[in-house]
């Protein structure tokens, strides 16, 4: 079944060190709770995502572009039984997303770029429309994008408050369930993400906690940062500053 989240979200990304995280830990979980979906605490998320062969989203993301959209699949803890092909729409600081289950079967296909074997079943346009992207615009999977996340949510707003560790990229897409993926560390040691989304306010509980009076803003996308390390074999947070 596909699933498509028609309003849009508030979604700010920050950069942050491990103390900022111990702090900001240590004030929300009194408020906030642990994702009921990973109660172990922290996961591993690895997402393929796809672009064309002029690399349009990617030189979107620079220009800054406004509506853009991205298509990946992702996994969790390299589950083949929860597979997801996603598109994320981003509009500024907006974000919306529509998704659909994958069988293994389906994700191997598109990993090898054999979209024409797949045959979409109902409801599922969003595979439909990766299909058609790939068959006519030449989209292909560009780079795995692995990182570590703990998430808490609070129900006021529907915040969701997620912080990233240990982002690595690999351009081994066919490679997408080894144990030992080969990969490349993107950030500083240390370094991390915290992604703060809401739907129409942050509730002042919230925004009191996280404020450590530090926060760094930051406007690229993992993806971007992936990719560029990808091509570069350098160390690019230094660009990605405000």
């Amino acid at each position: 079944m596909e699933r498509f989240r028609e309003k849009y979200r508030h979604e700010l990304k920050y950069l942050v060190d491990e103390r900022d995280i111990a702090l900001t830990i240590s004030r929300i979980k009194g408020i906030m709770k642990a994702d009921r979906f990973h109660p172990e605490g922290v996961y591993r998320i690895r997402s393929v995502y796809f672009d064309d062969i002029w690399d349009s989203a990617l030189m979107q993301n620079f220009k800054g572009v406004s509506p853009r959209s991205k298509y990946r699949i992702r996994t969790y803890n390299e589950d083949k039984e929860s597979i997801y092909l996603e598109e994320k729409i981003k509009n500024h600081d907006m974000t919306r997303k529509r998704s659909c289950s994958l069988s293994e079967d389906e994700c191997e296909r598109l990993l090898k770029g054999h979209a024409d074997r797949i045959l979409p079943g109902e409801n599922r346009e969003l595979l439909i429309s990766l299909k058609l992207k790939m068959l006519q615009n030449c989209f292909c999977p560009k780079v795995i994008v692995e990182y570590e996340r703990t998430a808490f949510t609070y129900k006021e707003g529907n915040v969701r408050v997620t912080f990233d560790r240990n982002l690595a990229s690999s351009g081994y897409v066919d490679r997408l369930w080894e144990k030992e993926l080969p990969k490349r560390p993107v950030m500083p040691e240390g370094q991390c993400i915290m992604e703060v989304k809401y739907d129409e306010f942050l509730p002042i509980s919230v925004k009191h906690a996280l404020n450590t009076g530090k926060l760094e803003r930051i406007t690229f996308s993992k993806y971007t940062l992936c990719r560029m390390h990808e091509l570069s074999g350098k160390e690019i947070v230094r660009h990605i500053r405000k």
